[in-house]
């Protein structure tokens, strides 16, 4: 196993499990929140691939799929076009009302573009410094294990919330 096989290997897992949070749900089930404070499985899954999205696009020196093959418009959402879901408030959750197949649509175009990226990497591209802002700065080794952390960490969460609601 290569290291683009490992690293395509789990984001493969963070696509198919968030498709399999959604799968079969409607847009209400999708917007249901446990609490008025928690976050929904649309907005989870939503967020996750734009985390995705935004951070594999910049590494990789391209634009957003949400952006490049319409997405942002597809899934008009009250949000600008660069919006991940960072830092949104409880009202900014509840704004987010998608369908399955628009989440899972998204979510496919983004682990394209991701594994077409990670797929061709080496052990030795991974030394290589994306993110100067912070101290010390962050390799692209450092940036992937963070965006695999993120999102599943957020597949878990809507694999929870799909429970309580069905």
């Amino acid at each position: 196993m290569t290291l683009g096989d490992l690293l395509v290997d789990s984001f493969e897992r963070i696509r198919d499990g968030a498709s399999a949070a959604v799968d079969g749900l409607t847009p209400d089930q999708l917007a249901q929140r446990p609490s008025e404070r928690a976050n929904s499985i649309g907005w989870l899954v939503w967020h996750l691939a734009r985390v995705q999205d935004d951070h594999i696009a910049d590494v990789a020196d391209r634009e957003q799929v949400w952006t490049s093959d319409g997405w942002h418009e597809r899934f008009g959402l009250p949000f600008p076009a660069e919006d991940t879901g960072y830092g949104h408030t409880s009202d900014d959750v509840a704004k987010v009302r998608v369908g399955a197949d628009d989440l899972k649509g998204y979510l496919a175009a983004v682990h394209a573009a991701t594994a077409e990226f990670v797929g061709p990497l080496t052990p030795d591209d991974l030394n290589r410094v994306v993110d100067e802002r912070w101290d010390p700065p962050v390799t692209l080794g450092v940036r992937l294990v963070s965006i695999v952390n993120d999102d599943d960490q957020h597949v878990g969460q809507a694999a929870f919330v799909r429970g309580l609601i069905t």
